[in-house]
């Protein structure tokens, strides 16, 4: 089939395609607990979620030289790859989603500010990693997420328009990332609640895939 000119769906991929982020708190916690930093689910969502590595580790690591900070999270991305491997289930909806828009010749692109190897672990994990036409990486780019490069970089891998598309985040840095590319960006409520996802720039916020309030949006902006 004939891709639709214009139009793509993005996808973040940690708490939008599977609900990962308990495991990343877990794994944050067993890494920076005894270095002084210990995290609720309240500040895990402000302080962590979908910050790159790098600025976490700015933050949370001052003192450490720039490899060292480097190395302690490369243990913390290790300790969640052994968490999450045999957990990783996609969140309701996701995989009907996913059939819709390869049936009516939509281009999809994940765009994350994970490692690689967690992205394309999770990818694999959900048996969904040849659905995807691109895997924009954030630390592989000159900026990460909340800058809107990211998901610049995933519309030209689409070829598409920001207007014409539609963006899944559920972080405020990816939100905002999306939302300053220009594309319309539905939040979906895995950690953060609708008035935060709307007030970091989504136009609207969903429960899951299989949310029918999305689902309707989706039918009127992507006229499969």
């Amino acid at each position: 089939m004939i891709e639709a000119i214009g139009r793509a769906l993005l996808f973040d991929i940690d708490g939008t395609l599977a609900n990962t982020d308990p495991l990343h708190l877990k794994a944050f916690n067993q890494v920076l607990g005894p270095r002084g930093h210990v995290f609720d689910h309240a500040r895990f969502s402000r302080e962590l979620q979908g910050f790159a590595n790098v600025s976490i580790g700015e933050r949370f690591l001052p003192d450490e030289a720039p490899e060292r900070r480097a190395l302690i999270l490369d243990e913390k991305e290790k300790v969640f790859r052994e968490l999450v491997a045999g957990q990783i289930e996609p969140l309701p909806g996701l995989m009907a989603l996913l059939d819709r828009a390869d049936a009516a010749g939509i281009p999809m692109v994940a765009v994350t500010n994970a490692p690689r190897l967690n992205a394309e672990l999770l990818l694999s994990g959900l048996g969904i990693t040849d659905r995807f036409k691109a895997l924009v990486i954030g630390a592989e780019l000159l900026h990460g997420k909340p800058h809107p490069l990211p998901y610049q970089e995933g519309l030209r891998f689409a070829g598409a328009s920001a207007m014409a598309s539609i963006a899944f985040e559920d972080s405020r840095t990816g939100v905002q990332s999306a939302a300053a590319a220009g594309i319309p960006t539905i939040g979906i409520r895995t950690s953060l609640s609708h008035a935060d996802l709307v007030a970091a720039g989504a136009i609207a916020s969903a429960s899951a895939f299989d949310d029918p309030d999305l689902l309707t949006r989706l039918d009127a902006a992507m006229a499969w």
